[in-house]
């Protein structure tokens, strides 16, 4: 009977060690330290590439970056040596607009999110959702119980008529539409405190402002939103609010070059649903004034741009005769390039992913179609991807660059993508809060139908 008792009580112990295990992803612990050695350094800030360059990291945090040759015994000791020599080293990428769970799928955004991981995105910006799974996948990809990027999400707000939209039963299983918190339809009789206390219960990081409201509403939303913590994320056209008035509601960031052109409108859509498509006349000029005039309350006010060209070659892919585009990519790439000029900060979002089949998420897309179709260098769409997508998030002081004290989430290249920005897709390893990842263990899911999903 004793030995049945000791059998039992080795089994209670073992369960309870494996119950506190590190999760497979985890990140780094404080202590354990690691110098990735003999890299060219692109540190995401823009500045030229840094050959023969270490960087050491301690637990999930960066704790020193410098040449080789100032290495000393005394900083390596007790580190793991990683030798990337011959490789080239940046900041773990970031996509600043992405949508995993409209519908809700756990499946499918898992897939994406590990995907996404072993490519080298080790944050992402997530444009409201069912929030109840995000919020969900966003704890455990934290953690490191799941592969996939950290996740920073909105809640969504929007007029009534926009709640017509059947994304939005999509997203509020359970709730009528509108009265879920994290996608609420907003008047003028609506308690904005409490509604904007309801969003920020959900954990949400910001408030992404949709459509059908107001000028009037869209400031006041966006004005409890800051005041209770929270960033703001909007539409560039909030229908029927134009672009000027957006602006002048101070979001922090707003979303898809393409509606700016309605400000140029004589008789702008009313609703989300009357979208129609923008006339490309006023542009076909050279660079337009109206939006320099825009672009020009954007650099002065610290609002960034999600340009978001991959939805608009995604728009044009799908169009047909009798359904054509509301914006081509040509233009949508001619008025990202104008804001670039003007000084605009812009952060490389998609708002569409490639087929699960592919070796790599959309981002590697929208990254070359910047320096292809709107006058970005490949350094400037390596910034967009880390630098001002962790601006977007709200998150610059931590992450998007390799700098002493961030986060030590990087990526190493086997080829140079200041040469070729296409060669951004010759990942080798990935290192997420200081946990490493090798690019040949990735595994694409069982993908049959969830593209679907």
């Amino acid at each position: 009977m004793r030995g049945i008792r000791i059998v039992l009580g080795l089994l209670a112990l073992a369960a309870s060690a494996a119950a506190f295990a590190a999760p497979p992803f985890a990140p780094a612990a404080a202590g354990e330290r690691a110098v990735y050695r003999g890299a060219t350094l692109i540190d995401g800030t823009g500045g030229a590439p840094r050959p023969d360059m270490a960087v050491i990291t301690n637990g999930e945090r960066i704790e020193a970056v410098l040449p080789v040759a100032r290495l000393t015994p005394a900083m390596t000791q007790g580190a793991r040596i990683v030798d990337v020599s011959g490789r080239y080293l940046l900041p773990g990428l970031i996509d600043s607009h992405q949508h995993r769970a409209t519908p809700p799928v756990r499946r499918a955004a898992e897939a994406r999110m590990r995907r996404d991981l072993y490519s080298g995105i080790t944050a992402a910006r997530i444009m409201a959702d069912d929030l109840r799974l995000i919020a969900e996948l966003a704890r455990e990809s934290r953690a490191g119980e799941i592969a996939g990027p950290d996740l920073a999400f909105a809640a969504l707000v929007a007029g009534r008529s926009f709640f017509n939209d059947p994304r939005v039963g999509a997203v509020s299983a359970g709730y009528v539409p509108g009265e879920a918190p994290w996608a609420q339809a907003i008047d003028a009789r609506t308690d904005l405190p409490l509604a904007i206390a309801r969003a920020r219960g959900t954990g949400a990081a910001a408030v992404k402002i949709y459509a059908d409201l107001p000028p009037d509403l869209v400031r006041r939303i966006a004005a409890e939103a800051h005041r209770q913590g929270l960033r703001v994320w909007a539409h560039a056209m909030v229908f029927p609010t134009p672009p000027d008035q957006v602006i002048a509601a101070g979001p922090d960031v707003i979303s898809h070059t393409c509606y700016l052109a309605y400000q140029l409108s004589d008789h702008p859509p009313q609703t989300y649903g009357q979208r129609f498509a923008v006339d490309p006349a006023p542009f076909a000029h050279g660079d337009n004034a109206v939006l320099a005039g825009l672009y020009r309350q954007m650099r002065e006010r610290g609002i960034l741009l999600d340009a978001t060209l991959t939805v608009y070659a995604e728009i044009e892919r799908r169009a047909t005769p009798q359904r054509p585009p509301h914006c081509t990519l040509d233009l949508a790439a001619r008025m990202t390039a104008q804001a670039h000029r003007a000084g605009v900060l812009i952060s490389a979002g998609t708002d569409v992913d490639t087929p699960l089949a592919e070796p790599y998420p959309s981002l590697f897309g929208e990254m070359e179609l910047l320096v292809a179709r709107a006058g970005f260098t490949a350094l400037d769409a390596i910034g967009a991807a880390t630098r001002i997508g962790a601006m977007a998030m709200g998150q610059g002081q931590e992450r998007g660059a390799i700098a002493t004290g961030y986060l030590a989430d990087m990526v190493v290249l086997e080829r140079d993508p200041v040469a070729d920005i296409a060669n951004m897709r010759s990942v080798l390893m990935v290192v997420k809060r200081g946990h490493r990842l090798s690019r040949a263990d990735y595994r694409p899911a069982d993908i049959e139908g969830l593209d679907d999903e």
